[in-house]
């Protein structure tokens, strides 16, 4: 089952590395207005949104390795 650190948790525990890279990604979901706020009350136009976000997310990471 995953574990997901308390807040403080020093980086050695082997936990504390996770958190930051979880709480990151979801930062990153959370910079795109439409997925914010749900405008759209269908689930598959929120997921196909939720998707594209995914989608960019992980093209600017690799951007960057480029």
């Amino acid at each position: 089952m995953p574990a997901i650190a308390r807040l403080g948790t020093l980086y050695g525990t082997g936990l504390g590395t996770y958190r930051w890279v979880v709480e990151r990604s979801f930062a990153w979901l959370h910079g795109f207005r439409r997925l914010r706020i749900r405008w759209k009350r269908r689930a598959d136009i929120h997921e196909a949104f939720l998707k594209l976000a995914c989608c960019l997310i992980t093209h600017r990471q690799l951007g960057s390795f480029c």
